[in-house]
């Protein structure tokens, strides 16, 4: 019988529970999702497979020494009792990866410097002052996991060696690509396991298309690697990796199609060579489509997108896109259920859909948030009879950390007391915040098929513009700015982004211009130079 023993699984917040259900999936024992990562257990076959097929796993550590220690020096002693011989000889090199949150060891890199000295003593105490391994930053045969939760020190094995997002088919890509273990487990959230088409209209490098292609036809993300870092490990068994490598029993016919599509040449074309590269080229259409071409979509599908945040990547007009994907999302993809990750809350509202799931998600450093829309045809009434029914999610899973309780009822507002305490135990900025939508309250009755117009009957959705009936439903300030820094015409209190008058005003200056905030601040009433009368020019602070 094979040996049982302890692992660990490291992924993104937000994932864990996914992660957990793929380890159940390939028959790992007692798995107990934490924050960050999931425990369980398994033998040696476990280990190899969840490096292999895991899709939502960052790393898979194996906990070889568990102590105490209270200072630097009580960690040296406990680091130089360990035989270290059982995972480290002098003709190997190892590197030491250290995360830690204590008071008493504040300064991780001192924490490295320490476990180093020690394993070197080690083999220097035994083989003599010139016998020990090497220590080598990248690409080591050893990697050593030090984990540090306020005197309780861990000792781990990293057996993925390089993150296993890092899968292996990516050879080229786009500006702030997403990572393919996010992508991957959000296409796992949506429930989507190849049962149905899948659209990307903002596709960029591809990431989404190849997770998807992946996972309809069950195949195993880790056999595009050149190698792990359990392959220099003492104990590996070669023969049983390679079966598990070469075991494609669990692949699966895919029956539908994946649609791609990036307004850019550039983002298409690396799309299509990273998918070549993964081999998934016969189950994706990819094409040349800004979004404002779609006008018609396969039935019933699922849509999953990652537009810009206007962060790393933006768009000339950010809210008139996001104002585009819920008009498309009205008009073009009935019957779909749309998963959208996004930054900023004021471009979700320019959707003016009601989600009926908000996952809070980090995306690198930003704290993003997952909303699935579910797009039904007809009015809400019709479907409400239909025996339809939007599902509101809740803010995270239950029961998904351990100090959750199933019998609490989740909300906004427990979720964010849990973020901020989760992020003060990291050292994180715990700066997250999901204050309710507005006009999501006032328009979810209507559920998300339904179309806003203006009072003659026209839609605005495709013209990227708010009308002035709801400007005015925000309050102003004495200068007459609203709380997002825009005056009555809508114009931002530093924007330099000059745009035409419209054809019926003779004087373009006059639809910019706030004459109530300008007497505020002048104390009398706005003029313009008389035609042929030369302006003085502005003293910028260099002339005298």
């Amino acid at each position: 019988m094979n040996e049982t023993f302890e692992m660990v699984a490291k992924t993104f917040q937000g994932l864990e529970d996914v992660l957990a259900e793929e380890l159940r999936d390939l028959g790992a024992i007692n798995v107990e999702p934490g924050r960050r990562m999931v425990a369980f257990e398994g033998d040696l076959a476990m280990l190899y497979k969840a490096n292999l097929c895991c899709r939502t796993a960052l790393r898979i550590l194996k906990p070889i020494y568990k102590f105490t220690a209270t200072d630097t020096d009580t960690l040296y002693d406990a680091v130089k009792e360990f035989d270290w011989s059982t995972v480290l000889s002098i003709d190997k090199t190892f590197s030491i990866d250290t995360v830690a949150y204590s008071d008493e060891f504040t300064h991780s890199q001192f924490v490295t410097y320490r476990v180093k000295d020690a394993i070197v003593d080690w083999f220097r105490d035994r083989f003599g002052s010139d016998k020990r391994p090497g220590v080598r930053l990248q690409d080591a045969d050893v990697m050593i996991n030090v984990h540090i939760a306020g005197d309780r020190v861990t000792l781990s094995l990293d057996s993925s060696g390089e993150s296993l997002h890092k899968r292996g088919y990516r050879v080229a890509q786009t500006e702030a690509p997403i990572n393919e273990v996010l992508a991957a487990g959000i296409i796992l959230r949506s429930g989507w396991r190849g049962d149905c088409p899948l659209v990307d209209p903002m596709c960029g490098s591809g990431t989404f298309l190849v997770e998807a292609a992946l996972i309809a036809a069950n195949i195993n993300p880790g056999i595009y690697r050149k190698g792990f870092a359990f392959e220099n490990w003492k104990n590996f068994d070669a023969e049983l990796f390679d079966s598990l490598y070469n075991d494609d029993s669990r692949e699966r016919e895919f029956n539908y199609k994946i649609y791609g599509a990036d307004i850019s040449p550039k983002a298409v074309d690396i799309a299509m060579r990273n998918i070549k590269s993964a081999g998934v080229a016969r189950y994706i259409d990819l094409q040349v489509k800004p979004l404002s071409q779609w006008i018609s979509a396969p039935a019933n599908g699922v849509l999953i997108t990652n537009p810009p945040y206007g962060e790393r990547i933006s768009a000339d007009d950010m809210e008139g896109l996001y104002e585009m994907i819920g008009n498309k999302l009205k008009n073009v993809f009935k019957g779909y259920h749309a998963w959208i990750i996004g930054y900023r809350k004021e471009y979700f509202d320019m959707i003016h859909l009601s989600a009926s799931t908000k996952l809070p998600i980090l995306n690198g450093a930003l704290e993003c948030e997952l909303r699935e829309y579910e797009i039904f045809e007809g009015d809400y009434k019709s479907f409400r009879q239909a025996g339809g029914k939007i599902h509101h999610g809740e803010s995270q899973p239950k029961g998904r950390d351990r100090g959750d309780r199933g019998d609490r009822k989740p909300g906004p507002r427990k979720f964010r007391d849990d973020r901020r305490r989760a992020a003060n135990a990291d050292g994180d900025e715990a700066r997250y915040s999901s204050p309710r939508n507005k006009l999501e309250e006032r328009y979810a009755s209507r559920g998300g098929g339904f179309n806003r117009r203006d009072r003659y009957g026209r839609d605005k959705s495709d013209r990227y513009e708010r009308d002035n009936d709801r400007r005015d439903r925000f309050s102003r300030d004495d200068r007459g700015f609203d709380r997002r820094g825009r005056d009555s015409f809508g114009k931002r209190r530093f924007d330099d982004d000059r745009r035409e008058a419209p054809a019926e005003s003779e004087n373009p200056l006059a639809v910019r211009r706030n004459e109530a905030a300008l007497r505020s601040i002048t104390g009398r009433q706005p003029s313009l130079a008389k035609p042929g009368v030369k302006m003085r020019p502005r003293n910028n602070g260099n002339n005298k």
